[in-house]
Order: structure tokens, then sequence, then C-alpha cells
């Protein structure tokens, strides 16, 4: 017999609290995104299609498809503009010529990588008021809120 983990009821006002505070920062991380990628050549939905093939590699479109919720044709479409501006490179699998995969060129490379850093130190900013205990504090319970979504 396995034991079970306690499914706990929380206060509603609580959880929708947290909520309203999640949405609110997520908004600001949106917007605070988009300030930093004015400065680059590429728009929002080119930036996660950079980010899902430098965290996760090269890529179907297929694949970036599913993972960014778009049509096949609006990744093509997405690629194409990548492909023009040096970003990325359609790649023939080498065991079955009829996949093409979509690879991250130097360049995408260092957008991501700069944009990434640049919202570092954004929120490196924003935690300057926070003292250690209290950003590690922090860091597990983000941490544990996105592994039980990823699981639910």
């Amino acid at each position: 017999m396995t034991e079970q983990t306690p499914q706990h009821q929380h206060d509603s006002v609580q959880v929708a609290f947290l909520e309203k505070e999640l949405r609110y920062i997520s908004g600001i991380i949106k917007q605070k995104g988009r300030e930093i990628l004015s400065n680059y050549t590429i728009t929002p939905p080119q930036f996660v299609a950079l980010q899902w093939l430098f965290e996760h590699g090269d890529m179907t479109i297929g694949d970036l498809s599913t993972k960014m919720y778009l049509a096949f044709s609006t990744t093509t479409d997405l690629v194409d503009r990548m492909e023009k501006n040096e970003l990325v490179l359609r790649v023939r699998d080498e065991s079955d010529r009829r996949v093409v995969r979509i690879h991250l060129l130097k360049e995408g490379e260092r957008i991501i990588e700069e944009v990434i850093q640049k919202r570092q130190v954004y929120l490196q900013d924003i935690l300057s008021d926070f003292d250690a205990p209290a950003v590690q504090q922090l860091s597990v319970l983000l941490k544990k809120l996105h592994v039980e979504m990823k699981q639910n």
C-alpha cells in the first residue's frame, strides 16, 4: 500500500490573493521583457522560440509549434523570419532526411544570453531589499510551485 500525501484545502481568499499576485507579477515580467526586447531586432514570439531552442536544443517546426501553442503555419513564418535574420538555420536530420530541425545560430544564442542577463539584472535590483533568507525561501517555494504545476 502506498502512502498518499494529504490534500490541503486552503482559504479561498488566500488562494484568490495568490492568483492575483502571480498574475500581476507575470504581467510585470512580460512587460519588462518586452522593454528589454525593444532594443533588439526580434519580436516577443521570436524570443520565445529562441528560448525554447536555447534551452532544449534543435527542434522540428512541429515540436516548436506544440511548445509555443502556435499553428504550424505561424511557426513556419516565425522560423522563416528568424532564418532570414541569421538567428536560426534549418538542418536536415542525418538519420532521416525527411526531418528538418531548427538549429540556433551564434547570433540567436547571443541575443538570448544578453536578454536573459538583462532580465536577471532587473530581478537583482528588485530583490535588493530582500535579505538572503527571504530570497532563499522564495526560491524554494517557487521551485515547489513550479514542480507541482508541471505534474498537474
